[in-house]
């Protein structure tokens, strides 16, 4: 699909096709997972113990945040996505929003939840919140043009959230092993899952001129490869969070996630042999048990 410009006529909606297209500029799936790593973190670092109004407060404003970041993210692509099948159906693409009014939605919802997250929980999960926003869209989405090494900087902004979570239960020096294995975790986790996105949609990322790895590299090869190094170094860091859980919460965490681990481990690995879409798919669908998995052990083995 090719296309030289972004003049469409716009279809005629009512208010409730509008408000579904408004909700699928802030993409929804990415940010029910921002919310769930965001209400582990702090749940985590309250050991189990979250205050719920501030809970709630967190994850009013980091919403509003992310929606922001995800907005500004198709506002940016809105070319790229348009000669791409996956989403070309996108609400700026197909012409059902303005650019005008996705850019003040994106910018209004930024602003509110600023300051949202800094008069309502603290200036410093405000500032993690305005660190990652600027990552996500102003380092990241431009970068995926330019060099494999998005991926790297993506993984980085995906994990911010566990700062967020955990920078509204307390400071995060006094228990910088168990945020550290949190926040790295989530990082990790992001490799396979992006590699094998990247490969399956390989196609339509190099038609669009993005320089994702697998359209660097054609074989697959350093995906692969990528994608098993990550899932091999997510075993020991994932069992070290559980070595800071008391009791038997920390041995049924630590005896579940080895499980997941070497679970994941090996749909990496098969997808590194083999380099076709189908071990691709299984991959994926691997690391979007692991991740929600994971994390909902962590808030339960935190109460046993």
């Amino acid at each position: 699909m090719s296309t030289t410009t972004l003049t469409i006529d716009r279809p005629r909606t009512n208010w409730l096709t509008r408000v579904v297209d408004y909700v699928e500029l802030t993409k929804p799936r990415i940010g029910v997972l921002v919310l769930v790593t965001v209400a582990a973190a702090y749940t985590c670092a309250r050991w189990g113990q979250p205050d719920p109004t501030v809970l709630l407060h967190i994850l009013i404003g980091t919403l509003l945040v992310a929606s922001s970041a995800s907005a500004l993210n198709q506002c940016l692509e809105r070319r790229l996505d348009l000669q791409m099948d996956r989403t070309a159906d996108r609400p700026l693409p197909s012409g059902r929003l303005r650019l005008s009014e996705a850019v003040v939605f994106a910018v209004t919802t930024f602003l509110v939840g600023t300051v949202y997250l800094a008069v309502l929980v603290n200036l410093q999960v405000a500032l993690w919140g305005l660190l990652t926003w600027v990552l996500y869209v102003w380092v990241y989405t431009p970068l995926k043009m330019k060099t494999p090494l998005n991926t790297a900087v993506g993984a980085v902004a995906g994990a911010m959230p566990i700062l967020i979570g955990w920078s509204a239960a307390e400071d995060m020096r006094g228990s910088f092993v168990r945020a550290f294995a949190l926040f790295t975790i989530v990082f990790l986790w992001q490799f396979p899952h992006f590699m094998a996105i990247a490969w399956i949609y390989r196609k339509q990322y190099g038609d669009a001129g993005m320089k994702m790895l697998p359209v660097v590299d054609p074989t697959g090869r350093r995906a692969g490869i990528q994608a098993v190094a990550s899932a091999l170094a997510l075993l020991p860091i994932s069992l070290l969070l559980g070595a800071h859980m008391p009791g038997l919460g920390g041995f049924v965490y630590i005896s579940i996630a080895f499980v997941l681990g070497v679970a994941q481990l090996a749909f990496a690995i098969a997808f590194c042999v083999r380099m076709n879409d189908a071990a691709a798919r299984r991959l994926l669908k691997a690391s979007l048990v692991y991740l929600p998995t994971l994390l909902m052990l962590v808030l339960l083995c935190l109460w046993i």
